[in-house]
C-alpha cells in the first residue's frame, strides 16, 4: 500500500487519558490493573477500569446516546485535542469527505443490562428511557461518534472480537485509496460489563491472580476498557506516523480456540510485511496480541517465529491495560506508535517465570530503541486476525 499518513492519535485506558499519560506509565512499568470490583460483579480476578467514566457527561444535544461506552468514547475524542485534529479535516476536505470507522465487540451492553433490572413487573417492558439503538446497538459507537464530530461520510462498525479495531485500519484505508474520502478517524471502544466478565470467566479464561503474558504459569486474561482513535489522511503535513501495512486474514479454525500453530496469524503478519513492501528483519519491534491464556501465547509465540524466526524484540502490553477486547487493536496500534515516537520498546508485565517452550524474543523491561518500523498483532474468536505496520515520520 501507499503509506497512509495518521496525523493524530489518543488512547484512553487504565494506564491513564491520552498519549503523555500512557507513554510515563509504560516507562515506569506501571500496570493499570487493580483487584476490585465491578458494578455487582463477585468475581474473584483484576480488571482494568478507566477512571472518571461515570462521571463523564455527554453534551445535551448527544443525551439519548448516553451509555458507559459512549461516555468513554467522547473521554477518548476529548484526549490530547483530538476532537480538534479531527475539525480542521473537516474544514479542509469537508465533512462528507471523513469516515468513521470504529470497532467494538460488546459496545453498551451494559445499559441494556442496567435496564433490564427496571422492566415493569407486570408488563415485562423495558423502560421508556432506555435507547437501544444509540446506547447496545453495536453500531451505535460510529454514529455517536460521527455525530459528535460533525461528520457526514461513511461510517462503519467492524465486529470481529478482538481484532476489531485493528481492522478498521484496513477498512479506512481501502476506502482512501478507492478515493471515496479523504481522511477517517479510525479506532475502537470497548466498556466493562457484566456479559463479558461473566462470560469469560464461563470459558474459563479468566485469570484469578493478574495476568501474566508469556508466563510458564499463566492462568488466563484480565480484562480491561478502552478507547482508542487515529485519524488517517491522504495526506498531511506533519504527520505523528505512517501506516505502511495491513494484513488480515480468517482461519475460521475454531469458535474460540486458536489455530494450534497461529497459520492464521502468520498469514495475518506476512499480509502486513507484503503490504508495507518490507522483509520480515526491517521490522524493529512487535506488539503481541498476547492475551496470557496458555493456548493463545503458545500459538501465537510459533506464529511469530515461522515469520519472523527468534530475533524480534516483542512484548505484550495487556498486563498493563487488561485486555480490552474490541478496542485491544486501536489501544495496541497507538502503543505502537508511541514506541516509534519516544524510541521505546515497552516491556511486557507481570511475567514471573519465562516458558521455556515459548522461543520468541520476549522483553520483561522496556528498552530504549531507535525505531523505523514496528508491528501489532490483533486475533480475534473465530480466527479473524489482523497485523498492522507503523513507520516513523520524519
Amino acid at each position: 500500500m501507499k503509506p497512509l499518513a495518521v496525523s493524530d492519535y489518543t488512547v484512553v485506558s487504565a494506564l491513564g487519558a491520552g498519549r503523555d499519560a500512557t507513554v510515563s506509565a509504560l516507562r515506569e512499568g506501571r500496570s493499570g490493573l487493580a483487584r476490585k470490583p465491578f458494578e455487582t460483579v463477585a468475581l474473584d480476578t483484576w480488571i482494568g477500569e478507566v477512571d472518571g467514566v461515570d462521571a463523564q457527561r455527554l453534551p445535551p444535544a448527544l443525551a439519548e446516546f448516553d451509555c458507559r461506552n459512549n461516555r468513554l468514547a467522547l473521554m477518548g475524542l476529548q484526549a490530547d485535542g483530538f476532537a480538534a485534529s479531527v475539525a480542521l479535516a473537516r474544514e479542509r476536505f469537508g465533512p462528507q469527505r471523513v469516515g468513521v470507522f470504529v470497532g467494538t465487540s460488546t459496545s453498551g451492553i451494559l445499559q441494556t443490562e442496567l435496564a433490564y433490572r427496571r422492566r415493569d413487573p407486570t408488563t415485562g417492558a423495558l423502560p421508556a428511557d432506555f435507547h437501544y439503538a444509540q446506547t447496545h446497538n453495536t453500531y451505535s459507537v460510529a454514529a455517536f461518534v460521527r455525530q459528535a464530530l460533525d461528520l457526514r461520510g461513511p461510517a462503519v462498525v467492524v465486529s470481529t472480537a478482538c481484532s476489531s479495531s485493528a481492522k478498521v485500519f484496513g477498512n479506512a484505508a481501502r476506502m482512501i485509496a478507492l478515493g471515496l474520502i479523504d481522511a477517517a478517524v479510525v479506532g475502537g471502544v470497548d466498556s466493562l460489563c457484566l456479559t463479558t466478565l461473566y462470560g469469560f470467566n464461563s470459558l474459563e479464561l479468566l485469570s484469578p491472580d493478574i495476568c501474566r503474558p508469556w508466563d510458564a504459569a499463566r492462568r488466563g486474561l484480565s480484562l480491561g476498557e478502552a478507547a482508542a482513535f487515529a485519524l488517517l489522511q491522504r495526506d498531511a503535513a506533519r504527520p505523528r506516523a505512517w501506516l505502511r501495512g495491513v494484513g488480515e486474514s480468517s482461519d475460521g479454525h475454531h469458535m474460540s480456540s486458536p489455530h494450534p500453530e497461529g497459520a492464521g496469524a502468520a498469514e495475518a503478519m506476512r499480509g502486513a510485511l507484503a503490504d508495507a513492501g518490507v522483509a520480515p528483519d526491517a521490522i524493529d519491534y512487535l506488539n503481541l496480541h498476547g492475551t496470557a491464556t496458555p493456548n493463545n501465547d503458545a500459538a501465537e509465540d510459533l506464529a511469530v517465529q515461522a515469520v519472523f524466526g527468534e530475533r524480534l524484540p516483542c512484548s505484550s502490553t495487556k498486563g498493563a491495560t487488561g485486555h480490552t477486547l474490541g478496542a485491544a487493536g486501536g489501544v495496541e496500534a497507538a502503543i505502537a506508535m508511541l514506541a516509534l515516537e519516544h524510541g521505546f520498546m515497552p516491556g511486557g508485565l507481570n511475567r514471573q517465570r519465562p516458558d521455556g517452550a515459548l522461543r520468541s524474543r520476549y522483553l520483561d523491561a522496556g528498552r530504549e530503541a531507535r525505531l523505523s518500523l514496528v508491528a501489532s498483532n490483533s486475533f480475534g474468536f473465530g480466527g479473524s486476525n489482523a497485523c498492522l505496520v507503523f513507520g516513523v515520520a520524519p
